[in-house]
């Protein structure tokens, strides 16, 4: 007897359809952790990095390191740089 040919077709969906909740499911992720950086007021230094692109292209950006050195600085001495 012949086995009956099972449809890829419908497999390709379905990984489709997994990498679209993936992706969805990432890109919540990432904002609920922006939202938990902004609450708690921990510097975000890729949301530095877009700012940077956004807004003052061409300019040079602070390291990681710096980026953090920065805002312990300016969180406990009140002063330092501002930007917009």
């Amino acid at each position: 007897m012949s086995e009956a040919v099972k449809p890829t077709v419908g497999l390709a969906d379905a990984a489709a359809a997994r990498a679209a909740r993936r992706a969805r499911l990432l890109e919540r992720a990432r904002g609920l952790r922006k939202a938990y950086l902004q609450v708690f007021g921990i510097p975000d230094y890729e949301g530095y990095l877009a700012h940077m692109a956004e807004k003052h292209p061409g300019e040079s950006v602070m390291s990681q390191r710096e980026f953090f050195a920065c805002a312990i600085d300016r969180k406990y001495s009140r002063k330092g740089p501002r930007c917009c």
